[in-house]
């Protein structure tokens, strides 16, 4: 028996495992206040440790990477409501949004949560506005106001700088910008750091107009980094003239603008094309500041040769000449690019040999830039020589410049060059496109060898890429030019003979085919189209018929065209669409016209105007009021749109549906009398009501029919189509 007095066994001196619930105190090792779901602690029992002699050593050879016994242990999940910046958060910070997201409103229900906390320190607050995703507005504020009412609390700037930025990222700018009142009501002094923080944050939201009155609210109390910023926004957005306008009020508050400050200022100059005011610019800021040094200069004609104004940038390089700045080779190739761009090939040449004897490095840019100027000229001879050069210098030039000159040779009629290039592209390993292949094949075509057609059309085959792709881009470019479109048809039947047609290649000819109004060979081709097997017609065959079928007169068989697209439910053009509603007008069948333009507007991202105009009218007719009515008509006169069948076909439709036939008739007495139809337009439409009106009529008399089941006993003195 063991005295009371003897020291414990080893067993009794383990640590004893201690849950604790509710308060306790917090330390610095266990921040944790209170238990609950709020801390997320869940106890796992610890599972058996493999011993590391039973572990084997990892040996790479014998690795199999799809194996399970080798793939890596994961990492202990958490629960899915606990996101990773919430897990950044301190437990009180989590209780506090916590409280507020359950609640999702403002009111007694939350106050209680939150007072169950004896105070909720500044930066408490601080966390919980600065959190993501953060609480909406609508509890921010007043959580930040109802914070600010404890006994002897005080705001800090890190809580003043959360809520401001919670409120512009909720689209919010007015609110944010009261931040300086706001900590001015606290008794807080407002200092750079608070209105850069503004500034900061609503030119970083492409609120460039938002920013400048915030600068010119407190223009007193800024720095010259913050008219930077703001400056860089609005040359970012196209305000040049806001821009300017700050510039000069910098100059009158005292603000001295760095060389940064200039540089924005002449690159937003540049823009604008403003060739006079950016010397001034660069003469102030060589008087003020320090002279611009070369890469103020090459960002100023790299803006300039974008926007292309080459004429401002060839001064602005004279001025870099006086200035004594040596050009850069980044300056250089972009001053040589823009003037090939804009057909100055002299000068690219001058500044090129200038570039070569500074030592410069010539890229190839430098280089695919001055032959596409040369070939854009006529000049390939020169642009072959150039691509000589370039070789000779260690470049290998890409597809785009064989391209160029392929086209530019074939342009000149030296299709036998071109050929040869071609075959330098497949030495050099490089895929061929359609545009490499695309002018060849236009050149034999228009000459009639179709022996080197063919053979070329092989090559392609040969070389396993998509021939019937590539002959669909050389129809595209061969029937576009004038007078070819026949030619183009007598091309694609010998194609057809050799097995080489598609969708695609009917598509482009029918297409071209209705350009220069020959419907007759474009119906062949769509009725090929449909006894084929392989070519069956498709959305834009049917899209381009419609138009044909009724400029033809058939509008029934535009309307089959257009039942089939419906059942395939395939969407036809605005094009489509326009053109069978005019041809249903015409003829008097005004439902379904009206139906098809419902349908065009709930199916098209942008139907046309008149589309729109003509649910306007009949929107109007419900008012009873030809007066309304007139004001539309109006309103579509003043726009610039013509008054056409669909206009009055909504007149009729409108008040034979919602009123009476006579308010049409007032409306055509109307348009008559200020001269906005003719007379004899006035009778056509006149006539066209009273068919309207027949077919009304009758419509409401075979339904009544059918209705009581009397359609039996109706006896048809006339067929009816």
């Amino acid at each position: 028996m063991t005295s009371p007095s003897s020291p414990p066994a080893p067993a009794d001196r383990r640590r004893r495992h201690t849950i604790y619930h509710g308060h306790r105190r917090a330390s610095p090792h266990r921040p944790t206040v209170r238990g609950g779901l709020i801390t997320h602690l869940r106890a796992t029992s610890p599972g058996p440790r493999p011993s590391p002699s039973s572990a084997s050593p990892f040996r790479l050879p014998d690795w199999d990477p799809s194996s399970p016994s080798h793939s890596p242990r994961s990492p202990p999940t958490l629960p899915h409501s606990i996101s990773a910046s919430s897990r950044r958060l301190s437990p009180l910070a989590r209780f506090l949004l916590d409280a507020l997201r359950r609640h999702q409103r403002w009111g007694p229900p939350v106050v209680a949560d939150l007072s169950k906390l004896r105070r909720v320190p500044p930066t408490l607050v601080a966390e919980v506005l600065s959190a993501h995703p953060p609480p909406p507005p609508p509890l921010a504020l007043p959580f930040f106001h109802w914070a600010g009412r404890q006994k002897g609390f005080r705001h800090c700037f890190p809580a003043f700088h959360a809520l401001a930025s919670l409120l512009s990222d909720a689209g919010l700018p007015g609110a944010a910008d009261q931040l300086p009142d706001l900590i001015r009501a606290h008794g807080k002094p407002v200092s750079h750091p608070q209105l850069t923080l503004l500034v900061r944050l609503h030119t970083a939201a492409r609120r460039p107009l938002r920013a400048l009155y915030t600068l010119r609210r407190f223009r007193h109390e800024f720095s010259v980094h913050a008219c930077n910023r703001v400056l860089g926004a609005l040359a970012a957005a196209g305000h040049v003239e806001d821009a300017l306008k700050l510039f000069d009020e910098m100059s009158d508050g005292g603000v001295k603008p760095m060389p940064v400050t200039f540089a924005i200022i002449v690159r937003a100059l540049g823009q604008a094309g403003m060739t006079e005011r950016i010397l001034e610019m660069i003469t102030r800021m060589r008087d003020e500041v320090c002279q611009p040094d070369v890469f103020v200069y090459t960002a100023l004609v790299k803006t300039m040769v974008r926007r292309g104004h080459m004429e401002g940038c060839i001064r602005v390089w004279e001025e870099m000449g006086r200035d004594g700045v040596e050009p850069d080779a980044m300056a250089y190739a972009t001053m040589d690019g823009g003037l090939c761009n804009a057909g100055m090939v002299e000068e690219a040449a001058k500044l090129f040999e200038e570039m070569s004897k500074k030592g410069l490095l010539v890229d190839r840019v430098v280089y695919a830039s001055l032959i596409n100027g040369y070939v854009a000229a006529g000049r390939v001879g020169d642009g072959c020589r150039v691509l000589k050069g370039m070789v000779d210098a260690g470049y290998r030039a890409d597809l785009g410049t064989y391209n160029t000159l392929i086209g530019g040779l074939c342009d000149i009629g030296r299709e036998d060059k071109a050929y040869k290039m071609f075959q330098i592209v497949l030495q050099e390993d490089l895929a061929p496109s359609s545009e490499t292949v695309s002018q060849l094949l236009v050149c034999y075509a228009d000459k009639g060898e179709m022996v080197k057609f063919f053979g070329l059309v092989g090559k392609l085959a040969e070389l396993g890429l998509p021939v019937l792709e590539f002959l669909a881009d050389f129809l595209r470019l061969f029937a576009c030019k004038d007078g070819r479109e026949l030619k183009a048809v007598e091309v694609f039947k010998t194609l057809r003979q050799k097995g080489y047609c598609s969708v695609s290649i009917y598509n482009i000819l029918i297409e071209n085919l209705l350009k220069i109004k020959e419907r007759k060979i474009a119906l062949v081709l769509f009725e090929e189209m449909k006894v084929s097997d392989d070519c069956k017609p498709e959305s834009c065959t049917y899209s381009y018929m419609i138009p044909c079928f009724v400029d033809e007169g058939t509008i029934e068989e535009a309307c089959f065209c257009y039942n089939s697209m419906m059942k395939a439910e395939w969407i036809p053009s605005i094009s489509a669409y326009w053109s069978l509603v005019k041809g249903l007008c015409k003829i008097g069948e005004i439902n379904a016209a009206v139906s098809l333009v419902t349908d065009c507007l709930g199916t098209v991202e942008n139907g046309p105007m008149e589309f729109k105009y003509t649910l306007t009218i009949i929107e109007a007719c419900r008012s009873k009021s030809p007066e309304k009515v007139m004001k539309v008509v109006d309103e579509i006169i003043e726009l610039g749109y013509s008054i056409e069948e669909l206009t009055f076909s909504a007149i009729i439709y409108g008040f034979c549906k919602h009123a009476t036939s006579t308010g049409a008739r007032e409306v055509f007495s109307v348009m008559r009398d200020r001269d906005i139809i003719s007379e004899a337009n006035f009778i056509v439409y006149e006539d066209m009501l009273n068919e309207h009106l027949k077919k009304v009529t009758a419509d409401l008399v075979i339904s009544g029919l059918k209705f009581f089941n009397l359609e039996s006993k109706l006896k048809w003195r006339s067929r009816i189509d």
